[in-house]
């Protein structure tokens, strides 16, 4: 390297600006050919740096580390070039080395680029992302607010979207203009036009994006394609008519062979603290005979608005409402049914120690076949209070445990069913508070060992009222429902639970051994504390309720009596990352009144295993293996009655490569005292199997053997190259299928991305702005 004011330097440089500003030949000693070719502003232009950013306040843009400026066969390079917006000028700062297309090289300190190199050094600036994706653009620029404004420009998440076979892959969007705000990364552009491998295929006037996220784009909706015998043939064509930072409008026009043109429009409303969410739909029906009962009309819709705020801290209320022309109207055209089957307004409070949740609640029966009819035995929850909060005391003192219950039930008729021969109540009519606390104080013992103990002691108290509404002529065969009646309850708790966990390790595998022993007094011998069951109805005993102090799943009712637990617990873990483990046990009624030996009016818990003074043996198992399987089972055991199984199940799983199985098995024994005389046994599985490059085919079947019949089979075909999946399914459901000789068709497509982009280079690594 040359001296910084050596002749030969100033010489070369004195032809370099000679040559770059106006093309004219040098003479004498030089060589003809020595830096005497023009600059074509028309050539491709290539610019590389290590970082770029840009300085607001000095209106400086810079890029650092191996800056390379390449135009017309001129390369140049250097350390550090400098874009004075105010001024316009362009400058390398520091060495730098010039080579022209005739292989001649300069060396000088510093560079002033004039002409057609400093434009092409303005109009190659880009948006280029980490993991590959790319903006190219005619021209670009920044603007005061930390813009980038690419003009002409096209993203594309997979660069050059060409495979190494010269395949076109991914997606890509060309667009009139995009504007991307580096400070919350959101981009906005005018006329974007969607291509999918390499083909347009939609044009919007503009879109807007948060990011470019994986997150983002699945909030943009795309075209499906979907098929029953109900609907015909439909098309689903989401419009993005109006997209902001803070606003979203949204058309959904479909299409349907049988049932005509179903319109659909949403408004997603952001603030600072929340959104608001609002949906309408509606169709006049062409072919109202495809429905029945209520879904048998001409002109069938749905409003739904959903809202949740953050207006303090630890804080968060909202509420969702949804009104229908009738209950099926959602269901039947496969519109989003997440928040439509609770109309309610809710205030939520969450810390470290303390959960709040107040709500008012009415609830929908929503669903095939739904009547009007049904919606009056629906309940409401006004209001519905849940309280938990833990007070840590000392160390060593252990913990007091604090919950608090408030359920208030409003139902306008009786909700009442038969199922062979089997009355059921699922609610009566009328008007019902529930108040409960319950507190108590555990803490944890550690013996020698590593013997462990956890003693539990504390109480619950109960106020409930009762007020019946109107007569109740659901029939005799039913419970008649209490009058107006109140019920104080207080019950005292107190359990202790003993582990002795001991563990083994050969080098390659750790094994843990846990033996497990509880004894749980609740000293009442009250179990419908709520005079009745409205929130307690749904019950299974398996390996995750074995170890438990009440294990009833609402606050309506609770256990009495008391219960040993006993069981235990072996896990393996392996090197590989894999483990194994197993969970049993059963549970044994001691003393006093056991509470699942009465049925109350919802049948709750009937047959469920734990009536006797022995319960059913449990066993659940879970394996996960680093060759891509993974497997699970629940197994329920009499062992008063030769063994008999009473309920098993087992689900299995392989993903690797590309290739994917499933295969799962469920037995349910005959429950005649809960009106379940037929045995449900069945099997089913799905296998995937990659066929080409980017396609996989999948197929399904589940078969009932109780009935000898086949429930469902089904396939499709997918694509997906790592940025675009395309994907087509079609199923047939069979005669004891819960929705009988039914076939549905579905194809959509879903474009992905990488997570996020940066301000740079085409072509060069990430660039951060400051």
């Amino acid at each position: 390297m040359k001296r910084a004011g050596s002749p030969r330097r100033l010489l070369a440089g004195a032809a370099l600006a000679l040559a770059l500003a106006t093309g004219v030949q040098a003479q004498g000693i030089l060589p003809l050919d020595f830096f005497n070719a023009p600059v074509d502003p028309s050539a491709p232009t290539e610019v590389d740096a290590s970082t770029l950013t840009f300085d607001s306040a000095a209106n400086v843009i810079t890029a650092n580390g191996d800056v390379v400026l390449r135009q017309g066969g001129y390369t140049l390079t250097g350390q550090k070039l400098v874009y004075d917006r105010a001024s316009e000028r362009l400058k390398f700062v520091g060495a730098v080395t010039v080579r022209d297309p005739s292989g001649n090289l300069a060396e000088m300190a510093d560079l002033d680029v004039t002409g057609g190199m400093k434009q092409a050094f303005m109009n190659a600036l880009t948006i280029t992302s980490y993991d590959g994706a790319r903006v190219t653009a005619d021209s670009a620029d920044y603007d005061e607010a930390l813009r980038t404004i690419l003009e002409k420009a096209n993203y594309a998440p997979c660069g050059e979207c060409i495979d190494e076979d010269g395949r076109c892959i991914g997606w890509s969007v060309s667009t009139s203009r995009i504007t991307y705000n580096a400070e919350d990364g959101s981009l906005y552009m005018e006329q974007p036009t969607l291509s999918l491998l390499g083909i347009p295929v939609a044009w919007l006037p503009f879109l807007w994006l948060p990011d470019t996220s994986e997150t983002a784009l699945a909030n943009l909706r795309m075209p499906t394609y979907g098929y029953s015998e109900k609907t015909g043939h439909s098309l689903v064509i989401p419009y993005h008519a109006y997209r902001s930072p803070w606003t979203d409008v949204i058309l959904t026009p479909t299409f349907m062979t049988r049932q005509g043109f179903l319109l659909g429009a949403e408004v997603n409303q952001r603030f600072e603290t929340g959104a608001i969410q609002v949906k309408v739909s509606g169709i006049r029906q062409m072919d109202s005979s495809a429905f029945v009962g209520d879904g048998r009309q001409d002109w069938r819709g749905a409003i739904q608005t959903a809202g949740e705020f953050r207006p303090f801290q630890d804080w968060t209320v909202g509420w969702s409402y949804s009104t229908f022309t009738d209950p099926s109207y959602l269901y039947d055209y496969r519109l989003d049914l997440a928040k439509s089957s609770i109309n309610q307004v809710y205030a939520t409070h969450l810390t470290d120690d303390t959960y709040l949740d107040m709500r008012v609640q009415q609830f929908n029966q929503i669903g095939e076949n739904v009547q009007w009819s049904a919606q009056d035995g629906q309940a409401a929850a006004i209001p519905n209070v849940r309280l938990d909060h833990v007070e840590r005391l000392a160390e060593g003192f252990g913990q007091i445990d604090i919950s608090g219950r408030l359920l208030g039930v409003q139902r306008k008729a009786d909700q009442v069913a038969t199922y062979n021969g089997v009355p059921y109540v699922f609610g009566y009519a009328g008007n019902k508070q529930h108040a409960s606390v319950q507190a108590g104080w555990q803490t944890q013992w550690i013996g020698a060992g590593g013997f462990v103990a956890t003693p539990y002691l504390g109480g619950r108290a109960d106020f409930a009222y009762y007020e019946r509404q109107g007569a109740f002529t659901a029939g005799a065969q039913y419970p008649a429902p209490p009058g107006a009646t109140s019920l104080w309850s207080a019950t005292p708790i107190a359990a202790m639970d003993v582990r002795y966990p001991m563990a083994a390790s050969d080098g390659s595998t750790v094994h843990l051994i846990e033996p497990i022993g509880q004894l749980v007094y609740r000293g009442s011998n009250t179990s419908l504390v709520g005079i009745t069951n409205d929130d307690a109805q749904s019950f299974v005993f398996d390996d995750t309720n074995l170890f438990s102090y009440n294990r009833f799943s609402g606050n309506d009712r609770q256990e009495t009596g008391t219960r040993l637990n006993v069981g235990g617990r072996y896990q393996a873990n392996f090197i590989d990352g894999g483990y194994v483990e197993f969970i049993a046990g059963q549970s044994f009624h001691l003393g006093g009144v056991n509470a699942f030996a009465t049925a109350d009016h919802a049948q709750t818990a009937v047959g469920g295993g734990l009536s006797g003074n022995a319960s059913y043996a449990v066993l659940g198992a879970y394996a996960g293996l680093s060759q891509g399987v993974k497997a699970g089972g629940k197994l329920q055991i009499d062992p008063n009655d030769n063994l008999r199984i009473a309920r098993a199940s087992l689900s299995a799983s392989y993903g690797k490569d590309g290739y994917g199985a499933t295969a799962s098995y469920n037995y349910i024994a005959p429950n005649p005292a809960a009106g379940a005389f037929k045995t449900l046994h069945e099997v089913g599985g799905s296998l995937t199997v990659p066929v080409a490059e980017y396609w996989s085919l999948r197929s399904h079947a589940y078969w009932d053997l109780a009935g000898n019949s086949w429930l469902q089979v089904g396939g499709g075909v997918t694509y997906d190259d790592g940025y675009l999946q395309i994907g087509a399914d079609a199923s047939r459901n069979g005669p004891t299928h819960t929705s009988p000789d039914a076939t549905t068709v579905t194809a959509s497509f879903r474009i992905k991305a990488p997570a996020g982009l940066n301000v740079g280079y085409a072509g060069a690594v990430p660039l951060p702005s400051n």
